[in-house]
């Protein structure tokens, strides 16, 4: 069970840091352009952040399915599933792409964006939404390989992917090789070619016969149904998060611009902690539906502790780190005393909950491999705002200071790993009816 779990983790654990690492090298790319072009392009990915919260209808939905499926072997029903999600998303992505089109210009305006970054940003986030059937059928095929225990081949799609998107930005956006320069309007185009040819990529791989998923052209009501019912409690569980995650930051912001920069340093730099945490959150996503699928119940909850014990190892060890010596990772990003100050506080606070966060990732991709989304959202939601947001806007309120809103923060994660930990033992989760 050890290789098993290491085999769908890794691939998947590397893909996540090659996603970050695609957006830090736009996001130099593309501040080359200036302050308002830079400002343009985060607010979009903040967009995107919503609209991939919503993905998880057909996203989770079909993980939960086809892993379900292969573990019993019926293969030829979890290529049906395939079949299901597509449509799912195609019709997701033109309502999506829809809006994002006729509204890019509302979105940017709500945000309080000058006139600059309005412009920039509509012209920007305009060309992603004609290509938005991409991006939903770029996430659906990631979802559904890993679901029938494929995460090498999304690896190295995304390497290439990767590769293409950042010689393709430089063509692009400052118009060398003969090409016009388009400035962040080269960016936006870079982003649809690389996503074409990934979505051509899984295309290929499920089209191609002897392949570890396929793709089986029969539209099955009731697996249409369940991917909706299984999937809505996590889209609504992202979409929660995202927007708590907006109001936290509204709240740092409150304390000041060392404050702010320095968290989003932070989080950046956090974010290569959580690379393990999504890889075992894959793995015991996959293994949890595949093993009750194969009524092997012993081994899905096994699975759950052997993944997570392998991630607390690693992200407690990073934890160590952003502990114990957090500035000499802040300097690579600025050299301002007061917001290195602001962002090492971050870091060592976030540094001390790594181990309940690694078990969140964990138990939580468990339940939803399992097809338990709606006590996957209960626990994520009614723990964020009863001990976080609630608890981090009394400490605004009262002046408690920066200081107050990271521990409320830590004190959450504490409780919430602790919360997924409990209901985890207790089994319930393994007997969910799909």
């Amino acid at each position: 069970m050890n290789q098993r779990v290491l085999r769908l983790a890794i691939p998947a654990a590397l893909k996540h840091l090659l996603d970050i690492v695609q957006i830090l090298i736009d996001m130099l790319m593309i501040g080359v352009l200036g302050v308002a072009a830079l400002a343009a392009v985060g607010l979009s990915m903040q967009f995107m952040m919503v609209i991939q919260a919503f993905m998880g209808i057909y996203a989770v939905g079909s993980s939960a399915l086809i892993s379900r499926y292969i573990g019993s072997g019926r293969r030829h029903r979890a290529s049906a599933v395939v079949f299901a999600g597509f449509w799912v998303a195609l019709a997701g992505s033109i309502v999506v792409g829809g809006i994002g089109w006729i509204g890019s210009d509302d979105f940017f305006r709500w945000m309080g964006s000058d006139r600059e970054v309005i412009e920039l940003g509509s012209r920007y986030f305009q060309i992603l939404s004609l290509g938005m059937g991409l991006i939903f059928l770029d996430t659906l095929a990631y979802n559904v390989l890993s679901a029938a225990g494929d995460t090498r081949s999304s690896l190295i799609i995304k390497i290439a992917s990767a590769f293409l998107n950042g010689g393709l930005n430089y063509l692009f956006i400052f118009g060398h090789g003969g090409f016009e320069a388009m400035g962040i309007q080269g960016a936006a185009y870079a982003t649809l070619c690389a996503y074409g040819f990934s979505t051509f990529l899984y295309g290929w791989l499920l089209m191609r016969k002897g392949g570890v998923l396929g793709i089986y052209p029969i539209l099955i009501h009731n697996d249409l149904k369940k991917m909706v019912v299984i999937g809505t409690p996590a889209a609504v569980e992202r979409v929660a998060g995202v927007g708590s995650f907006l109001l936290f930051v509204w709240m740092i912001a409150s304390q000041g611009t060392e404050a702010l920069a320095g968290y989003q340093i932070g989080l950046r730099i956090e974010a290569l902690a959580f690379m393990p945490g999504f890889g075992f959150s894959v793995a015991a996503m996959v293994l949890a539906g595949q093993y009750i699928g194969a009524r092997q119940h012993s081994n899905a909850y096994d699975s759950g502790i052997l993944s997570a014990k392998i991630a607390i190892v690693f992200m407690g060890s990073v934890g160590v780190v952003l502990l114990a010596v957090p500035e000499y990772l802040i300097r690579f990003f600025t050299n301002d005393s007061a917001t290195i100050d602001e962002a090492a506080l971050y870091l060592r606070l976030v540094g001390i909950a790594q181990v309940p966060l690694a078990a969140t990732f964990v138990f939580s991709g468990a339940l939803r491999g399992a097809g338990a989304t709606r006590l996957s959202m209960q626990i994520s939601i009614g723990s964020l705002w009863i001990f976080r947001i609630i608890p981090a806007y009394a400490v605004v309120t009262f002046g408690g200071g920066i200081v107050g809103i990271y521990t409320a923060m830590t004190v959450e994660t504490f409780i919430k790993g602790w919360w997924f930990w409990r209901v985890y033992r207790q089994k319930r989760w393994i007997n969910e009816k799909l």
